[in-house]
């Protein structure tokens, strides 16, 4: 789905905000010059989207839309600067100007979670999609069970959005499972230490009646995907992304394909019982 008739069209943002979240990690918020650009985006946004954010003159870059679907006003993404284009969205400063495309893929079904517990878990880099489906249900609270996050990092450095980590974990009706590699705390940390799929199986949350959100490294995945068996969750209440997959956006490039599956298109949101059925080995 895409706002625009011109899928090549990109929409005109201004800077609104940056935050450095970790060492080379940015948020930037950007809302959109064009009145109807916004209309468009407000229409078509859903959780788990994704969008190709770029700068004149140095191209584009493909990553998730890190903002909720409760607060359409605006897109924000967080990303690690890592080559041409992030760098230069990087280095960008309030008030410049930037393009948007989008927004692409499919959305966690957040309407077929009411009434259940929900389990998020998350790795790194990875908690800015899983933040999207984590705001856009705490905003509508009264429809949901518990809600418990897990979310680990290598160090306390690399946790991104650490003011949003405290106000969640201020929270009555949010159970936050914190943890970082060994090694990788520091003298006040008062979390876990641990690897996210170990730290998992040791707060055991109930599978029952609960809907699962993981996001992180693909190795984290499959750990986390072992982990979450055994505590009993069947793989249709477990969702991820893959949205590292994606390239172009829109599946023309080809470089988002795992078998006959194109993730730009068709995804980047399956369960674990789809990605099980896709090639092994691709992923």
């Amino acid at each position: 789905m895409t706002p625009f008739e011109n899928i090549y069209r990109p929409a005109i943002m201004k800077i609104a905000e940056t935050r450095d979240e970790a060492p080379g990690v940015r948020t930037l918020r950007l809302e959109f010059q064009d009145p109807a650009d916004l209309q468009r985006f407000r229409e078509s946004y859903r959780t788990g989207m994704f969008g190709l954010y770029g700068v004149y003159g140095e191209g584009e870059s493909t990553f998730c839309v890190a903002s909720p679907e409760t607060r359409n006003d605006y897109v924000e993404c967080t990303f690690r600067r890592s080559g041409r284009v992030t760098t230069a969205l990087a280095s960008a400063e309030k008030g410049d100007l930037v393009t948007f495309r989008g927004p692409y893929g499919n959305r966690f079904p957040i309407e077929e979670f009411h009434g259940k517990n929900l389990l998020f878990i998350a790795g790194g880099i990875a908690l800015p999609p899983t933040r999207s489906v984590i705001w856009s249900c705490l905003d509508q609270r009264d429809r949901f069970g518990k809600v418990t996050i897990v979310y680990g990092a290598r160090t306390v450095a690399d946790l991104v959005y650490k003011e949003e980590l405290e106000e969640w974990g201020r929270r009555e009706d949010v159970e936050l499972v914190l943890t970082v590699d060994p090694g990788g705390e520091s003298p006040d940390w008062k979390h876990r230490v641990g690897f996210v799929p170990s730290v998992l199986e040791e707060a055991a949350p109930s599978a029952g009646n609960c809907v699962a959100v993981l996001c992180g490294p693909p190795i984290m995945i499959k750990f986390t995907l072992a982990s979450l068996k055994k505590l009993g969750f069947e793989e249709e209440n477990v969702y991820t992304t893959l949205e590292n997959r994606m390239k172009c956006g829109i599946g023309k490039c080809g470089r988002c394909n795992v078998g006959s599956v194109y993730i730009c298109k068709e995804g980047p949101v399956f369960t674990a019982a789809e990605v099980a059925a896709m090639p092994p080995g691709e992923l």
